[in-house]
C-alpha cells in the first residue's frame, strides 16, 4: 500500500503535537513494509528530499507571500497539492484501474487536520481516491465555543475535512464526542486509534553523578522540581500551575516550579510575579529532546493541569520515563491516566485541587512511585506504536475495500 499522508508540520519543524505524531506514525507504518510518503512545509537546514527511517519526506515552500495565517495555510496547501501531484501522476498510471487494484497496490490519502485539507479535499477528486483525515482537536474545543469570525472559518473547514473523508481517525473517545457534536461526524464514520510513544528513546546511560550535575543547573539539591512541558496557551493550564503553587509551597516549602517550552511567556511571569512565587519560578524557554529527556530523568513530578487536552502525549512522556504524574481530569486525560493507579487526576481549571494532587505525591513518594512504576507498564502495553499503526493500517485496508466496492 502507498500511503500519502499531508501535514503542515513535520520534525524539524515543530509547532505541537502533529509534527511527532505524523512522524512516529509514519516511521511505524514504513516497518509494516507499506510505502509511506509525507509532504509537509519547508524548514531552514532541512532538505526539501529525504528519506528517513523508510518514510519519504516531501518538503515545499508556501507560493507567494502571505498578508495572514489562513492565507500562508492557501499558499501552503497549494504548493503540497502541487508535489503530491507529481507522486500521484506516477503511481495511478498503467492499466489496471484504481478501484480494481488490490490492498497491496492500494494508494490512500490522509490529510491531518484542517491545515491540510485544501489540498487533501483537492487531490481526492483530483483522482477519485479515498481520503482519511485525522482530527487531532477542534477549534470549538481549544477555544470552548466558537465566538468570532476566524474561529468560525477554522470550524468551517474542520467540518469540510470530516464531510470528505471516508474515515475520520480520533485520539480518544472524548474526541470521538466532540467531533460527533461540534462536527457533525457519524459516530460509526470515526474510528479510536490512541496516540503513542516510543518508550525506549528514555532508556539511555545517565549516571546518578551526571544526574545530579544536570539537575543542579535547575534546582538546589533540597529542592523537589515539579515539572510542566506544553505550548505557553490558556489551554494547556500553566497559569493554573502557577496559581496552584503557593498553595503547594505552605505545605512542602521547598517545592520549585520548572516550566519548559517556546513562545511568549510574559503573560505567565507576570502572574508568578503577581501571586509572589517569581523566585520559585524556572522558565527555560524551548529545550532540544536531549535536554527534555534528561529532564524527565531528574524531576520529581510531572504536572499537566489541561483545561482542553484531546489526548496528552506529554502525560505519556512522563508515564514512559517513570515519574509521577499529575494531570487535570480534561478531556483524553482521563483514559490515559488512571486515578490512583497509574497518575493523580484533579479538576481542571482548580489550583487547590492541583496543589492537592502535587503535595499528595510529594509527601507519598513511595505510593507515587508505585504508580509511576504501573504507568511506565501501562504506556509500554497500550500505546506503542506498534500497536497503533496495526489499528491506523485496520482503518486503511476498511477504507480501500469499501472504495474498491463502491461506485465513486
Amino acid at each position: 500500500m502507498k500511503i500519502l499522508m499531508l501535514s503542515w508540520e513535520y520534525p524539524p519543524k515543530i509547532v505541537g503535537g502533529i509534527a511527532r505524531h505524523v512522524e512516529e506514525i509514519a516511521w511505524a507504518l514504513a516497518e509494516t513494509n507499506d510505502e509511506v510518503h509525507v509532504v509537509t512545509c519547508e524548514f531552514p537546514g532541512a532538505p526539501a528530499e529525504e528519506i528517513y527511517r523508510g518514510v519519504h519526506i516531501h518538503r515545499v515552500a508556501p507560493y507567494l507571500p502571505a498578508d495572514n495565517f489562513v492565507h500562508w495555510v492557501h499558499q501552503l496547501n497549494a504548493a503540497m497539492r502541487d508535489r503530491a501531484d507529481a507522486l500521484l501522476r506516477e503511481w495511478t498510471s498503467g492499466k489496471t484501474p484504481m478501484r480494481k487494484r488490490s490492498d497491496k497496490d492500494a494508494v490512500v490519502l490522509h490529510s491531518h487536520d484542517w491545515l491540510a485539507y485544501f489540498c487533501g479535499a483537492a487531490l481526492k477528486h483530483q483522482y477519485h481516491l479515498p481520503l482519511v483525515a485525522t482530527i487531532h482537536a477542534t477549534e470549538h474545543g481549544r477555544n470552548n465555543g466558537i465566538h468570532d469570525e476566524g474561529q468560525r472559518y477554522i470550524n468551517s473547514i474542520e467540518w469540510q475535512l470530516v464531510y470528505e473523508a471516508w474515515r475520520v481517525i480520533v485520539c480518544s473517545d472524548f474526541m470521538k464526542r466532540e467531533v460527533e457534536r461540534a462536527l457533525d461526524c457519524p459516530w460509526d464514520k470515526m474510528d479510536v486509534v490512541a496516540n503513542g510513544v516510543h518508550a525506549e528513546k528514555f532508556e539511555f546511560e545517565f549516571s546518578p553523578v551526571e544526574a545530579a550535575a544536570f539537575r543542579a543547573q535547575f534546582a538546589a539539591p533540597e529542592e523537589k522540581l515539579v515539572f510542566f512541558v506544553g505550548r505557553m496557551v490558556r489551554e494547556k493550564g500553566a497559569h493554573v500551575l502557577i496559581e496552584a503553587l503557593p498553595r503547594v509551597r505552605a505545605q512542602y516549602h521547598d517545592a520549585k516550579l520548572i516550566i519548559v517550552g517556546g513562545g511568549n511567556r510574559d503573560h505567565l511571569r507576570d502572574l508568578a510575579e503577581r501571586v509572589g512565587v517569581s523566585r520559585h519560578v524556572y522558565f527555560t524557554g524551548f529545550v532540544p529532546d536531549d535536554v527534555l529527556l534528561r529532564l524527565y530523568k531528574v524531576i520529581d513530578v510531572a504536572c499537566f493541569p489541561s483545561l482542553y487536552e484531546p489526548f496528552g502525549i506529554v502525560a505519556l512522556e512522563a508515564m514512559a520515563t517513570g515519574v509521577p504524574v499529575v494531570v487535570s481530569d480534561a478531556g483524553g486525560l482521563v483514559e490515559v491516566v488512571e486515578h490512583g493507579v497509574s497518575g493523580t487526576r484533579t479538576l481542571a481549571g482548580n489550583p487547590d485541587s492541583l496543589a492537592w494532587g502535587i503535595v499528595d505525591v510529594l509527601k507519598n513518594p513511595d505510593r507515587a512511585q508505585k504508580m509511576a512504576d504501573a504507568a511506565k507498564e501501562r504506556v509500554r502495553d497500550l500505546f506503542n506504536w506498534q500497536l497503533i499503526a496495526k489499528q491506523t493500517r485496520q482503518t486503511y485496508a476498511r477504507v480501500w475495500s469499501e472504495y474498491r466496492e463502491s461506485s465513486w
